[in-house]
């Protein structure tokens, strides 16, 4: 059976504007293929992230990873960080694994767990994106629990988000 399918929009583009602001990494290159060490057979390391310039108002952060080019109708969430406090403007890598700032939490990816993902296209795939975007949020809390799904995430966050970064490895077996 073939997974040959149209590429996904970019799903971002599909949310109400936002304001934007700065996101770079030491681990991902924006438009780039990831390094081994973000890759879920690999390192499986949660990349290096820093962010500046976050718009007024902003009262914590959520940092997510979205793979919209998953073979699902929903795509693949691999990573979901909520409650990030406003003061924190960067990750080191592989903090997913590490303690986290303030009283910030995971809510559990695709894949079942609490924490980072790597990337984990099908063998043969197309090339999938991964989106790792951080949130400014317009409260302390976005309001959920550990519990909650990333779609729960999400919706909270088209009510919430005040502004958005966003920088996009790439990845292909």
């Amino acid at each position: 059976m073939s997974i040959k399918r149209p590429v996904t929009p970019n799903p971002y583009e599909l949310l109400p504007a936002t304001a934007s602001f700065s996101v770079t990494s030491t681990d991902v290159t924006d438009g780039q293929p990831l390094k081994d060490d973000q890759v879920a057979a690999r390192g499986n390391s949660s990349p290096q992230l820093s962010w500046s310039d976050v718009p007024e108002g902003t009262k914590s952060f959520v940092v997510t990873c979205f793979d919209p080019d998953a073979p699902t109708p929903s795509g693949f969430w691999h990573w979901v960080l909520v409650d990030i406090p406003a003061d924190v403007t960067s990750l080191d890598t592989g903090a997913a694994a590490g303690d986290l700032p303030g009283n910030a939490f995971h809510v559990r990816n695709d894949g079942g767990e609490s924490g980072f993902m790597g990337a984990a296209p099908p063998e043969g795939d197309q090339v999938h994106r991964y989106f790792f975007v951080v949130h400014a949020v317009g409260e302390e809390s976005l309001g959920v629990d550990p519990d909650a799904s990333p779609a729960v995430v999400s919706f909270n966050l088209a009510f919430k988000t005040v502004g958005r970064a966003i920088i996009t490895g790439t990845y292909q077996h």
